[in-house]
């Protein structure tokens, strides 16, 4: 599924970075806005935008004030903050009105595709059922939480690897298990189970049992995603 993207930018080469990033990862590029009544016009004529990169220091406000007219005005899309602004009221704020994830600048490619997959598995987590438990919500938001930095690994695991494992999970179209990744990150299968059980008990991951024909039962690994 294409999502549906509106970037309220008023720095027009971060606004084309932003539009161009957000090509590149498949969005639909519906507008991008100089500032805030622009944005409220391009709204206000596209009731589908799924979601909105908001800049915080826009020419003719803060991003913050148009948020609360965005949803005065009715519209409910989901917002990323992509913004300068460091300020912890600014950051709290934010949350409290609802943005589901915040970068910022500057940032590179990698650090934007990270924030936009999470926000993708978030959209799709939501669309797979109608109703959730508590470990259902509990994923959800877990794909929202911000990337791990390294002073955040467990000791002789590093964010390269990390990220590497991942990926490999996250583009699998079947269960992997430890030895399975092993081989495909070139690692030994303790290394490798060593990242799928951080993984796992991080919330990304589900774990599951896979019998074998013969040998004992091999645990398997698979991104996880709402039933």
């Amino acid at each position: 599924m294409s999502y549906r993207a509106l970037v309220v930018e008023d720095e027009p080469v971060a606004a084309e970075a932003n539009a161009a990033y957000l090509r590149r990862l498949d969005f639909e590029v519906v507008g991008v806005a100089g500032g805030g009544q622009e944005a409220l016009k391009l709204l206000a004529g596209d009731a589908d935008v799924d979601l909105i990169l908001l800049d915080m220091h826009l020419k003719d406000g803060h991003g913050l004030a148009l948020l609360r007219r965005i949803r005065a005005a009715g519209h409910s899309a989901d917002v990323i903050a992509v913004t300068s602004a460091r300020d912890v009221e600014v950051v709290r704020q934010a949350v409290a009105q609802g943005v589901v994830s915040y970068l910022i600048k500057p940032f590179t490619f990698a650090g934007f595709r990270t924030k936009l997959e999470q926000y993708v598995s978030y959209r799709e987590q939501l669309a797979a059922s109608s109703t959730v438990g508590q470990s259902d919500v509990d994923a959800m938001l877990a794909t929202l939480r911000p990337a791990l930095s390294s002073s955040d690994l467990p000791k002789g695991l590093t964010m390269t690897t990390l990220t590497r494992v991942s990926t490999t999970l996250r583009d699998a179209d079947a269960a992997i298990s430890a030895s399975e990744l092993a081989e495909e990150i070139g690692a030994s299968r303790v290394t490798a189970r060593r990242y799928l059980e951080h993984l796992a008990d991080s919330g990304l991951l589900d774990r599951d049992t896979r019998y074998g024909r013969t040998g004992r039962p091999e645990v398997e690994y698979r991104w996880r995603s709402a039933r």
